[in-house]
């Protein structure tokens, strides 16, 4: 998780210094993509909300929130959980032009037989803008 994060932020970095004139660094409460994905034997439908961008030629690079519905079948034993659930992740996505491709990650809270975990996935979507 730290080198991931970590990874991240170097690659912001280094094309922060890479820039040519029509490269720039912004702050955005929403974005306009939707994304479809996979994670923890389950799915996912998101929209990209706040995040720090960079943006260069066709090509935005995200690191931001993740305001997300989690679509997963819940196996536990007497009592279950919905299979539609509102959730909040964090990830990565790159928008090239109308396509984006998204690296996703979900914290599953500790239960009665599992520790807390984060979890990654991955996603495919859409740009609207």
């Amino acid at each position: 998780m730290k080198k991931l994060i970590g990874f991240a932020l170097l690659f912001i970095s280094i094309l922060n210094f890479a820039q040519e004139k029509d490269s720039k660094v912004n702050v955005s409460f929403f974005d306009g993509i939707a994304v479809a994905g996979y994670v923890d034997k389950g799915a996912f439908l998101n929209f990209t909300g706040p995040n720090v961008n960079f943006v260069h030629h066709q090509t935005k690079f995200m690191l931001g929130m993740l305001p997300s519905v989690r679509i997963k079948e819940d196996n536990s034993s007497t009592t279950k959980n919905s299979i539609v659930t509102p959730n909040l992740g964090m990830g990565i996505t790159v928008a090239y032009k109308k396509l984006a491709i998204q690296i996703p990650l979900y914290y599953n809270a500790k239960t009665a037989t599992a520790d807390g975990k984060w979890k990654m996935g991955i996603g495919v979507g859409y740009r609207f803008r």
